[in-house]
């Protein structure tokens, strides 16, 4: 094993970095909080390698970076790795000298610069802005070490007020901070409040700096020498500082509030005549459209016909809505399931489809009634058992219509295009009547039968639970757990030995036994041992199922209360009996276990065996702890007699639609788990011990008859289903051939899983079994959208029951998504806080407003504080307003990242930012259109159209292909960049800066261009926005009402029932253009950087293009004008031929193997001041290469140095070599021309 050398003081930066680099190593170093010997190294961090021949790493870079890549966390690609490096040597020179200088100015080491840390840490911010972590999407050595570099400013220097201003690196520290290998390393960092708490003795931090062996001669004038040009630059920027503040300060503007405030009742169209406001603000935009939109029935599949019967060429879409249950309210998970499921019903709605989303909301069984038990306990200090089944039903149902509605209200604040008309829930009369009858049915059938089986059960809750509401808790060994109705904390991942008396014999085993596979104890074949409380006596059974490696080879089994003991007993036929009651209770035991509680039964027994002298050990033993999602107690499995669904011969056929193509799944990498549960599935338990919910519609049957014998309840033959309990009555009659008067019936208690309700969902919304004309024409429906995670629990329940119960899949394809994760990757959990509101981050939200949130809430005190200071972590200033279109464009961008996305509430504000844009930028487009301006009645190609204007129309058809193609394949990413590509980069940045030129011409020749410009200008804002709308409904909406109509008298009222550009309308995609103008940009673009280089801010140049060939030339003569305006040139001169032909006083770049691009500097800028800056910077490089080639000429640094950190050290000298050459070419050439 490898060794760490470190030091022992908490806040040791340098060795922090190893620490936590260590973490994530499938091999640890052994640690180690003292000096090395000095025979092995003379400071720490030092790690020696083993089996390497003693090899030793120093410094914390090198040990960091061997430890990270052990651990692959330097990148997964060369380019990451090279970008790792770098921010290695950020943490390094830039960061920990300013962070060290505030931190620890007593020691006097340089003067404290709180502006020059800010500078470094806003530089970060920027970067920051758009990433989660620094390089690529997971956390690399890049932001252990930045990270790291940034803790003592955070923890004892950067002040609330500090960190609101770096909302993207306090937002990417605490996410940092909240890794579990960070976490193991530092616990829990407290930010600090107040610059003064960073005075510490000063002793402690002297010997932090510090530490190690005294130092020699030249490292003491080395250091000295450092420090005295760290005084100089700090002098240097304070200096700088003092020259800011004297200068008049411009502040930067926040995105403002604009509200909408022209009285319009709901329902009616919002104004449009009013000028548009200076800027995007979501509240303005986002008002009044959606009840417009809903009281015109744009959302109803009748609109633009007469009936959903009438046949439509274009065909018909269906979707309905996964109902989310009906408890609280919706999280960003059920925000993206929305985003996705409404961009995709309004692109087939815009396709002329005859379009229905069906909403719908489910009853949620179990998740309902402990939200209705708590609020009952916490207002009214009462139980469901106080007040009774049908009072307590009755709780619920105004539970439900008092909170049941706002899921109704964040879906509409979503802009999810749902028809309303449709809504069902899954306790309403119709839905509930075709519960039943699927029940009924399918128990006739006989696929629905009684059993007594071992069930998932919930003591807390009394009732039996589904397997996606269990959480298996992973143990490692010993571990303390909270259990509800208990006030210390549970023992758990122990393994208790004791022995056992073997019956007619002195012999006794070393540990609770009944079950062996082993020759060694073969003569133990057919005898008892006896129970040590009790004259019960236990066989030894021999099986395959014991694991030799585990203890003696000797396992006891409990058949009732153990899923694979279960099987053993059925295998060996033991007889199976049940020690605990519903509610957690020991039974059939004797005294004085009888009554206790389970786990105070476990201390009793424990104490008990030692009393007898029987007990032996306790050791660790690592186990998953069944834990109730629902309720936090610990899951127990339990013998109940209860009703199953026969899944195999459905499951067969499930798996059998999607083998032969009839069902499509995509991302087709679900398959493999589709056919691993089907092929392997188990019966399904579908009752639950609930109150509310579909009561079973199944009555136990007594006959009051001596000629009958009395049944039991586990026997099937005596339980009938019916409609009613008259029915039920005419059924046992029949069945038991008595007259109805000598039936009783008792109906049974427990209501059926929530799962089974959601199953039927598809055709239930529809009145099945019952006719009706939505059943014909929207039954199967088209696609079912949903998250991976519920594949099994739902979709392939639906699969099945749809095949069952109608004969027909309920859908052709399954699309599912991503599982929505905090920024952090953890689970949405409302203990966490990390459970956010759609609407907070549309509308923003204060962290005041998320406590109040919490205290609202149905949490545990402990529960509120553990979630308070996740919020205080994640969200420190609250949470931005970014508005409803910014959130779905983020959600539909985000699905690129595989099955789980990180979504980081904070970079949803970029969104926000490209809806600024837009609008901006259609203001402008508008205001060049002018008041006249008449669009041609359809969008075309005249002819005498610029290379501008058929570029731009080539990107436009580019883009309209590219979403069409990814509406397709599901692919939402590349409909994002596709539209996001194209209205900043393409149409914004370069189009409209372009024609700024064409417009502003006079001559009659130039307004001719300037209107075909105008048309094409119109084709693009008109046609962006309809690729956009489905995507970002109320911005679009919005700037199209505000757009002249092509055809006035026929044009559709609404963007959302506009068609969607199709590709054979908007087929001018060119190629050549395409290659011509990216030739065009490289050389704009090398024009910019020239003029960057050499501070030609606001001074336009001539440029001198020098061409390889007549072609090229003619190319650059052709875009001369777009070149010029794009590159702020004073003239473009094409050129072929040599250099004899540019006038000297040229700065030079090539643009690309065809093009070189010569600036002309020649006076426009200080000569001499330029070359005197280059000097010093040509002396800088050349010391800097200098210290690289001595570091690497040393004889042992191919010996010790990583590899990892050689190719660095290679690729840093290329870099200098590069600039160095650059430089010297620079000076060559402003000596000439001096």
């Amino acid at each position: 094993m490898d060794t760490l050398y470190i030091s022992s003081h908490p806040d040791d930066f340098r060795s922090l970095l190893p620490l936590i680099a260590a973490e994530f190593c499938p091999s640890p170093p052994r640690i180690v909080h003292e000096d090395p010997p000095a025979e092995v190294a003379r400071s720490r961090p030092a790690l020696v390698l083993a089996g390497a021949g003693g090899t030793v790493l120093t410094g914390a870079n090198a040990v960091s970076w061997y430890l990270a890549a052990a651990g692959k966390q330097t990148g997964s690609e060369k380019k990451q790795e090279s970008q790792v490096w770098q921010w290695l040597s950020f943490a390094e020179n830039e960061l920990t000298p300013v962070a060290c200088a505030v931190t620890f100015p007593l020691l006097g080491i340089m003067g404290s610069s709180r502006a020059e840390l800010l500078r470094v840490l806003k530089a970060l911010d920027e970067t920051l802005a758009p990433r989660t972590f620094l390089v690529g999407e997971a956390v690399t050595l890049a932001d252990i070490a930045v990270s790291v570099a940034a803790l003592l400013p955070f923890k004892y220097a950067l002040e609330p007020v500090d960190r609101k201003s770096l909302v993207n690196v306090t937002r990417w520290f605490n996410t940092c901070m909240n890794q579990p290998q960070f976490l193991k390393v530092l616990e829990i960092v407290v930010l600090s409040q107040s610059f003064r708490s960073c005075l510490f003795p000063l002793n402690d931090w002297f010997d932090l700096l510090f530490s190690g062996p005294p130092k020699t001669e030249a490292q003491l004038k080395k250091e000295a020498k450092k420090r005295e040009k760290m005084e100089k630059f700090q002098q240097k920027k304070e200096m700088e500082e003092k020259k800011k503040k004297m200068q008049p300060q411009t502040e930067k503007k926040e995105l403002g509030v604009i509200t909408y405030n022209v009285p319009t009742p709901p329902g009616e169209k919002k104004d449009v005549l009013s000028p548009l406001p200076d800027s995007y603000s979501p509240q303005f935009v986002e008002a009044a459209w959606y009840s417009w939109w809903e009281k015109q029935g744009f959302f109803k599949p009748e609109y633009g016909r007469k009936n959903v019967s009438e046949p439509n060429p274009c065909g018909v879409f269906m979707m309905c809505i996964p109902p989310p249950n009906v408890t609280g309210s919706l999280h960003l998970g059920h925000a993206l399931t929305n985003a996705i499921q409404d961009c995709l019903t309004r692109w087939h709605r815009m396709r002329g489809e005859t379009t229905l989303w069906n909403p719908g909301c489910d009853h949620a069984g179990i998740a309902t009634q402990v939200v209705v038990e708590k609020k009952l306990m916490k207002e009214r200090k009462m139980t469901r058992h106080d007040l009774g089944r049908e009072n307590f039903i009755q709780e619920v149902w105004k539970w439900k219509n008092e909170k049941g509605d706002r899921i109704y209200h964040q879906l509409k604040k979503l802009g999810s295009s749902l028809d309303w008309d449709r809504a069902c829930f899954t306790m309403d009369d119709k839905l509930s009547f075709a519960v039943q009858e699927a029940f009924i049915r399918m128990h006739e059938e006989g696929v629905i039968y009684r059993s007594k089986r071992l069930v998932n059960w919930s003591c807390t809750l009394n009732s039996a639970i589904s397997d996606i509401e269990v959480d298996k808790k992973e143990l490692t060994g010993r571990t303390l757990l909270p259990v509800p109705g208990y006030n210390e904390k549970v023992e758990f991942g122990v393994l208790v030995s004791f022995s056992y008396k073997v019956e007619g014999s002195g012999e006794s085993g070393t540990q609770l036994f009944f079950l062996l596979k082993t020759l060694e104890l073969d003569h133990l074949k057919g005898k008892m041992v006896v129970h040590p409380f009790c004259d019960r006596k236990m066989p030894i059974v021999f099986d395959d199922f014991v694991d030799m490696s585990f203890g003696t080879g000797a396992v006891k089994i409990t058949p009732a209360h153990d899923h694979n003991d279960y099987e053993v007993g059925e295998r060996h036929k033991l007889t199976f009996i049940n020690i605990l009651d519903e509610n957690g209770l020991l039974i059939n035991v004797p005294p004085p276990f009888l009554g206790m509680k389970r786990f105070e039964a476990r201390k009793a027994v424990l104490q008990a065996l030692k009393d007898l002298g029987q007990f032996k050990d306790v050791k660790d033993n690592p186990m998953v702890v069944p834990v109730c999602s629902r309720s936090k107690d610990i899951v127990e499995p339990l013998l109940k007699p209860q009703w199953y669904v026969d899944c195999r011969e459905m499951g067969k056929q499930a798996a059998d639609v999607v083998r032969n193509g009839e069902l499509k799944i995509i991302p087709d990498h679900h398959l493999k788990t589709w056919f691993n549960w089907m092929d392997n599935i188990r019966d399904w338990c579908i009752s639950r011990q609930l109150w509310w919910g579909h009561r079973i519609p199944a009555y136990f049957v007594t006959v009051n008859d001596p000629s009958v014998k009395p049944g039991e309840d586990v026997d099937g033959h005596y339980w009938v289903s019916g409609r009613s309990q008259e029915e039920a009555r005419e059924k046992a009659a029949k069945r038991f051939n008595v007259t109805a008067d000598k039936i009783s019936l008792r109906q049974d208690e427990d209501v059926l899983d929530t799962w089974f309700s959601s199953g039927i969902f598809p055709f239930s919304i529809f009145g099945w079994p019952n006719e009706s004309e939505d059943l014909r024409v929207f039954y199967p429906g088209t696609l079912l959208e949903t998250g991976h995670d519920i594949l099994f629990f739902w979709v392939a329940r639906m699969v099945m029951m749809g095949l069952k119960l109608t004969g027909k899949l309920p859908f052709k394809e399954v699309y599912l998504h991503a599982v929505v994760r905090d920024a952090h990757g953890r689970k949405m959990s409302k203990s966490l806080g990390n459970v956010i509101d759609p609407l907070d981050v549309i509308t923003g939200i204060s962290l005041e407003g998320l406590y109040a949130q919490l205290m609202d809430s149905n949490l545990d005190p402990l529960e509120i504080e553990k979630a308070k200071q996740g919020q205080k972590s994640d969200y420190p200033s609250g949470i931005p307003e970014c508005g409803t279109d910014a959130l779905r464009f983020a959600l539909c961008a985000y699905t690129s990242q595989g099955r789980d996305i990180n979504l980081d509430v904070n970079r949803i504000l970029g969104y926000r930012h490209f809806c600024n844009k837009l609008w901006n930028a259609v203001k402008f487009a508008m205001r060049t259109l002018g008041e006249g301006f008449v669009p041609w009645e359809k969008a075309q190609l005249c002819g005498s159209e610029s290379v501008s204007d058929r570029w731009i129309l080539s990107r436009l058809s580019a883009a309209v292909a590219l979403c069409d193609s990814g509406f397709q394949a599901y692919d939402f990413p590349t409909i994002t960049t596709a539209i996001y590509n194209f209205w900043l980069y393409e149409l914004c940045d370069v189009y409209l800066e372009s024609v700024k030129p064409v417009l502003s011409r006079t001559d009659s020749e130039g307004q001719k261009q300037a209107d075909i410009c105008r048309q094409t200008l119109y084709t693009c804002l008109e046609v962006g926005l309809r690729l956009l709308s489905p995507i970002m409904p109320f911005v679009t909406e919005e700037l199209f009402q505000r757009l002249p109509r092509r055809r006035a008298q026929d044009s559709p009222p609404s963007i959302c029932v506009t068609p969607y550009p199709e590709t054979s309308e908007f087929c001018w995609h060119s190629e050549d253009v395409d290659r011509q103008m990216e030739f065009v940009m490289s050389v704009v673009k090398t024009i910019r950087s020239l003029r960057a280089d050499y501070n030609l801010t606001k001074t336009r140049a001539d440029c001198y293009l020098q061409c390889i060939d007549s072609d090229t030339a003619a190319l650059v003569q052709t875009y001369s004008l777009q070149i010029q305006t794009l590159s702020y040139s004073q003239a473009i001169y094409p050129v072929v031929g040599g250099d004899s032909t540019i006038p000297q006083g040229c700065a030079v770049a090539i643009a690309s193997d065809k093009c070189t691009v010569h600036l002309m500097l020649k006076g426009l800028i200080d000569l001499e001041k330029e070359v005197t800056k280059l000097t010093a910077k040509k002396g800088e490089l050349e010391k800097q290469m200098e210290k690289m080639m001595e570091k690497t000429a040393k004889n042992d640094y191919k010996e010790k140095v990583p590899v990892k950190v050689q190719e660095a050290d290679a690729e840093k000298l290329r870099q200098n070599e590069t600039e160095l050459q650059k430089v010297k070419e620079a000076i060559e050439n402003f000596r000439k021309m001096m």
